[in-house]
Formats: C-alpha cells, sequence, structure tokens
C-alpha cells in the first residue's frame, strides 16, 4: 500500500499525456482527484500504523545487491507527518491551480512528479534511494521555477540548481563515508542506525557528519548557505513557492533527524553546541533580515530561514542534552516544527499568489487598506501572520 501512494501521482502524470486530446479543465480535476486520493491512501496508512514503535509497511526488494543497496521503504513515528503534511499541502496547491491557464498539463504532470519524489523520501530506507529522490526534487523544482515563475526566473532557478545540486554531491559524499564504515558495507537505514559506522574513528566521523551536514544545511537552509532562497521564493509561481517552503525544505532537517543523528551519535554529541549556534545564527539573522524586506514574499522567504533555525537548535538540543526525555522532547519539537512551518508558509505563499495574481507585484506599499475590500482574506494573511509569529492556540505557539 505505501508503494502505491509513493507512485500513484506519478501514475497519473504520466496517464495525462496517454490520453492525448483532454481539456485543461479536465486535467486539473484529474490532478485534484489524484492528490485527494493519495492524501487519503496517507490517512489509512497513519490508522493503520496507530500510536506503535518501530517501522510499518516495509518492503525491501533487491535493487543493487553489489552494493547492499535496496528498494526499502516503510513508515514510522518520524515519516508519517511528514508524509501527511506532503499529500495535504499537494492537494491545497492543486486546488488553488484550478484558475492555472499556461501549459496546464505540464504544469499537473510536474507537480505529480514532485509528490511522488517528496513521498519516497521520507519513506526511504535506504541511503542510495534517499538520494535518489533528493536529486530528483531539484530537478523537479528546477522546472518548475524556470517553466511557470516571473522576473528573472531562470537566474533563480539556476541558481537554485547549482547550489542544492552542489549540496547534493556532499551528501552523497558523506553516505559513502557512512557506506565504507560499516561492518558489512550497506547502505540500509535501518542496519545503519542499528549498529552506526565509524564509532571508533572520531576524526572521519567528524569528516563524513560535516559532508552530510553541508548537504543538508543548504538544502534547510541555514545561514551562510540560503542565498539561492529568497530569490527562488520570489520568481517562482505562488503554488511552487508553498511546495519549496512547505516540503522540500524539510528534506534537509529530515535528513538530519534520520540519518545524521541515529547513524553518527557520537559526533553529533560532540559537535552540538556547533549545530546550534549555527541554528542561532539563522534565527537572528532571518528575523533581523525579515524587518528590512518591503516585498511580501521576500519576507516569508526570511521568516523560513528564521523558523528553519529553531528547528536546527532544536536538533543541536538534543544532542546536548544527557536525558533522554529532554532528548525526545526536543526531536519532537523539531519535527511538530517541520509540520507547523509546512502549513503555516505554504498557506502564506499562496496568499501572497492571490495578490500577484490581481496586481502583479509583491510590493507591501500598494496594499494598504487591502481589509476594507477583502475583508475575508486580510483574515485569512492575519491568521498566517499570527501562526507564523507563534500565537497561544495556532500551531507555531505549540512547536
Amino acid at each position: 500500500m505505501l508503494s502505491v501512494a509513493i507512485f500513484l501521482p506519478l501514475a497519473v502524470g504520466l496517464g495525462l499525456y496517454a490520453v492525448p486530446r483532454i481539456g485543461d479543465r479536465a486535467v486539473i480535476w484529474t490532478w485534484i482527484t489524484a492528490c485527494a486520493a493519495d492524501f487519503a491512501l496517507v490517512v489509512v496508512l497513519w490508522i493503520g500504523h496507530g500510536n506503535g514503535d518501530g517501522v510499518s509497511y516495509e518492503t525491501n526488494a533487491r535493487w543493487i545487491p553489489s552494493v547492499n543497496a535496496g528498494y526499502h521503504i516503510g513508515v514510522d513515528g518520524l515519516s508519517l507527518p511528514l508524509l501527511a503534511l506532503t499529500a495535504l499541502l499537494f492537494l491545497v496547491c492543486a486546488v488553488y491551480s484550478l484558475r492555472q491557464t499556461e501549459q496546464v498539463r505540464a504544469f499537473a504532470a510536474l507537480f505529480l512528479f514532485l509528490q511522488t519524489v517528496s513521498l519516497g523520501l521520507f519513506a526511504a530506507l535506504d541511503l542510495l534511494l534517499f538520494f535518489v529522490f533528493f536529486d530528483l526534487s531539484i530537478v523537479g523544482m528546477y522546472f518548475v521555477i524556470a517553466g511557470w515563475g516571473h522576473g528573472d526566473r531562470r537566474r533563480s532557478a539556476l541558481k537554485f540548481f547549482l547550489y542544492t545540486f552542489l549540496g547534493s554531491l556532499a551528501l552523497l559524499l558523506g553516505f559513502i563515508g557512512l557506506y565504507l564504515g560499516a561492518e558489512p558495507h550497506t547502505f540500509d537505514m535501518v542496519e545503519l542506525t542499528r549498529t552506526p559506522p565509524l564509532s571508533g574513528t572520531p576524526g572521519l566521523a567528524a569528516l563524513v557528519l560535516l559532508a552530510i551536514g553541508i548537504g543538508l544545511a543548504i538544502k534547510t537552509p541555514t545561514v551562510p548557505f540560503h542565498t539561492w532562497l529568497p530569490p527562488a521564493h520570489t520568481d517562482a509561481p505562488a503554488a511552487g513557492s508553498a511546495i519549496l517552503a512547505g516540503i522540500l525544505l524539510k528534506m534537509g532537517t529530515y535528513g538530519f533527524v534520520r540519518i545524521a543523528m541515529p547513524m553518527l551519535p557520537d559526533a553529533w554529541r560532540r559537535y552540538a553546541w556547533a549545530i546550534i549556534i549555527v541554528g542561532l545564527v539563522g534565527v537572528l539573522y532571518g528575523a533581523l533580515v525579515a524587518f528590512a524586506q518591503e516585498n511580501l514574499k521576500r519576507l516569508i522567504a526570511y521568516t523560513s530561514v528564521n523558523h528553519m533555525g529553531y528547528i536546527v537548535v532544536a536538533l543541536g538540543a538534543a544532542g546536548a542534552v544527557g536525558d533522554e526525555a529532554a532528548r525526545r522532547l526536543a526531536v519532537t519539537g523539531a519535527v511538530t516544527q517541520m509540520v507547523s512551518h509546512g502549513l503555516v508558509t505554504g498557506a502564506l505563499f499562496l496568499l501572497a499568489g492571490v495578490l500577484y495574481d490581481r496586481a502583479h507585484s509583491y510590493d507591501m506599499g500598494r496594499f494598504g487598506g487591502t481589509a476594507a475590500v477583502a475583508p475575508i482574506f486580510s483574515g485569512l494573511v492575519a491568521l498566517g501572520a499570527f501562526a507564523s509569529l507563534g500565537l497561544p492556540g495556532l500551531s507555531g505557539f505549540i512547536a
């Protein structure tokens, strides 16, 4: 069932091209139906998993036996919230795109492809499989920005691609280091978590953590690897910005929790304070730079740098504390913030897209008095802003 949930969007995306004569409205409604069915499947998976520990819906098939890599997928309490967030946000973006008129079939197919890639990454239990989905997400988002963005979209797309692709090369080096340090050599994430490699060689473990950390930090993004983010968000279409902020950024922090922390536990604890400092720099820098923005999308983008910094701080704190209950609380808070940020920032980017569709501008100085003529829209923006601020009763406060 998990494989069906992962690959259903891709199958529908390919099916859109199998039917040569299909109208734009039919394409979008097919897209919405596929996303709704996929969200329902993820909900069923979560209900079936319940509150139990361990991995469920596990599939482990031979893929590249010569290097002990397989098609290994499964879900647990860490991946299920992110799978649900992914399915929900892609469904919302599909509904938002009902007004889409430019190259609708390609647009829908590309988002369905990105949905499969995102779901696959959060369910992957093999490092090579994780890396394949990680790289495919970069390719998919590049075409979304370059094909349907605005402004200097091609330059922004290329900057996004180069930054994140170079980060993925560093990530691959780190994965190879984990593979070579394991006995026997394997890319299986369950085995690498059960028996962490490089535990007796702190110098090599530090280098591997650095490689993995750089690759995931660029994707997160953390300061100073964040400079690709504001132009990518500013020039991407609204739905693309929502997926980029809501889902793709979480691939970085999810990788820290799924890979770096359990597979290099000694190195993570040793450098926990350095990780906390990096996160604090992101928190402060993102907040201060956000104050100076006059472009609404750039403002939301810099709040993302700020909010992702909180996640990095929490994960660093999990390595710095000795108490198991405190460590579990810090990781739970980080995962809650991942989900909260995905929902809140995704909503804010879609609301910003509503303004751009009507005014073709993100200049906040042009929108004074909007509440008088669009009270419902303004109320939704206020709700999203308060959630981003972390007011009690909203997800940001809980995280």
